[in-house]
């Protein structure tokens, strides 16, 4: 009986110590989400051929400029593959964000995996279509093996 009244009584006064006090917030503190994502794939014409994977990503990187993330799996080891940030999806392409020389190719490791990013100077968008592609290689870079359509964030 003794234990059950000290337990009661502490737990009254650690409640009445906690008060209730409100805490207020203002929007500016609001950490609104900023990163675009998507996952790369192989596109369905090439099933049994190659079969990529992976990831690519997109946030602001400073004042006006945006990190382009790639990472890549499943791939032919020792090869390298252009790749860039697109305007438009997988299936429209709307041409390249930014310099071509500011995306350096995807080298692919023993593995088959490869990562990079780069910064390219385009303030990142809040709305709109854009897709990463990486190509076959600097000799076929017509030929899309994966694209990934980044969903913008949610708000």
């Amino acid at each position: 009986m003794l234990l059950r009244t000290i337990l009661i009584g502490a737990t009254a006064l650690t409640l009445v110590g906690c008060g209730s006090q409100a805490v207020e917030m203002s929007s500016a503190d609001v950490n609104l989400n900023t990163r675009w994502n998507g996952t790369l794939a192989s596109p369905p014409n090439l099933a049994g051929a190659v079969q990529m994977s992976g990831s690519a990503s997109m946030a602001p990187s400073g004042d006006r400029m945006t990190h382009v993330r790639v990472n890549l799996a499943n791939a032919t080891p020792g090869g390298q593959h252009p790749w860039g940030l697109h305007r438009g999806q997988c299936d429209r392409d709307q041409g390249v964000v930014g310099e071509r020389s500011a995306y350096n190719a995807l080298k692919i490791d023993g593995d088959g995996r490869a990562e990079t990013s780069a910064d390219v100077d385009f303030h990142t968008p809040t709305s709109g279509s854009f897709s990463v592609w990486v190509m076959a290689s600097e000799g076929n870079a017509s030929m899309l093996v994966a694209c990934a359509n980044l969903a913008p964030p949610s708000r």
